[in-house]
């Protein structure tokens, strides 16, 4: 793909808040594993349960920051789409937890990034579609 101003700006964008998605995704599952009550639910004790499940998050949140993170360095821009489309659906999916749970928190946060993310998404798709053609 051939590089101009624009797109590099909109590369640029897309890896700042792509990496930013992923690097608060990542933050909060290891939060999760080193002190459980900060992402538990106000007043929900931490248990082996919530403990495996920290595990859970931080295998799935940790490889996708660093595989961004690579895509990044490289100045892989079909990479950086399909990741930064990914990030941005878990943290719509991230939302939806936090709705369920009735916490604002958790459900504005991930709300805001993931529309940052799509954001960042759609602009660099169109200025890579533009370029191509």
């Amino acid at each position: 793909m051939e590089t101009s101003p624009r797109s590099a700006n909109n590369m640029g964008l897309a890896s700042a808040l792509t990496a930013l998605n992923v690097v608060v995704a990542s933050g909060f599952s290891i939060a999760g594993l080193i002190k459980p009550e900060l992402v538990l639910p106000a007043g929900a004790p931490p248990t082996d349960a919530s403990g495996v499940f920290a595990m859970y998050a931080a295998a799935r949140t940790i490889p996708l920051a660093l595989t961004t993170m690579v895509a990044i360095y490289k100045g892989s821009a079909s990479a950086l789409l399909v990741l930064g489309l990914l990030a941005g659906i878990i943290q719509f999916a991230d939302a939806a937890v936090g709705l369920l749970q009735h916490d604002v928190g958790k459900t504005v946060g991930p709300l805001f990034l993931a529309m940052l993310q799509l954001y960042a998404v759609t602009i660099f798709r169109k200025a890579s579609k533009a370029i191509s053609h």
